[in-house]
């Protein structure tokens, strides 16, 4: 699995087809991946070496439906739809990464500004961009995915199952090559507490309008509802 430098997303340009959301991955441990999966379901989750004593989800969704997401940020709430219909595994992940208190105290590291790739990047317990649960998730994505304002979609390397526990919001339609599992989407006024952060702009780190936000967003707590 290729290791992806932190932040490697760059902004919008003709190259976008080689856009690769900032979600950097450490190399594997010494575990063999096919005893390190966790097979006995639909959804293939297979530990990726970055974490010691990791809990894998279950194989099984246990929702095929809609499920909604609270996040408690220091901005204001998060109101999350996950689709259990579309993204079964991936909102499975998301299920059981929420009841398990992982994203509780981690921040949304990343923001851009820039327009039409109006975003920002939370769900990495380390607060680099290279952070992740301990496993990887299979993609979710089939090329007809659009990212328009309110989508929540799975950051990832360029290997397409590489997804783990980041995940970005647009609050802005984003430019981006289908290529990118779509699990859900926040409601307006998750939105408008974004937008509120976003005006007092970034710190660049990979270009001029992308980086650090200047308003920190911690995500207190997530509950599912």
């Amino acid at each position: 699995m290729p290791v992806m430098r932190a932040r490697s997303l760059a902004r919008p340009v003709a190259a976008a087809a080689s856009l690769v959301l900032a979600l950097a991955l450490a190399g594997c441990g010494d575990d063999d991946g096919d005893d390190a999966a966790r097979d006995d379901g639909p959804c293939s989750y297979v530990e990726d070496g970055t974490m010691a004593d990791t809990e894998l989800p279950p194989a099984t969704p246990a929702s095929t439906g809609d499920v909604g997401v609270t996040m408690t940020t220091s901005i204001g709430e998060f109101h999350l739809t996950l689709d259990g219909a579309r993204t079964p595994c991936t909102t499975n992940s998301m299920e059981f990464l929420v009841e398990d208190g992982f994203f509780d105290g981690t921040s949304c590291h990343r923001m851009s500004v820039s327009p039409g790739f109006e975003l920002i990047q939370c769900g990495d317990p380390t607060g680099t961009g290279a952070g992740g649960p301990g496993y990887t998730i299979p993609a979710e994505f089939d090329g007809t995915e659009t990212y328009p304002a309110g989508t929540l979609a799975m950051a990832r390397s360029s290997a397409p199952d590489s997804g783990g526990s980041q995940f970005f919001i647009c609050f802005g339609d984003v430019q981006l090559t289908p290529e990118y599992t779509v699990f859900g989407t926040v409601d307006q006024a998750t939105m408008d507490v974004i937008r509120e952060a976003a005006k007092t702009g970034v710190t660049p780190v990979s270009s001029m309008g992308d980086g650090t936000p200047n308003t920190p967003i911690v995500i207190e707590s997530a509950t599912l509802d």
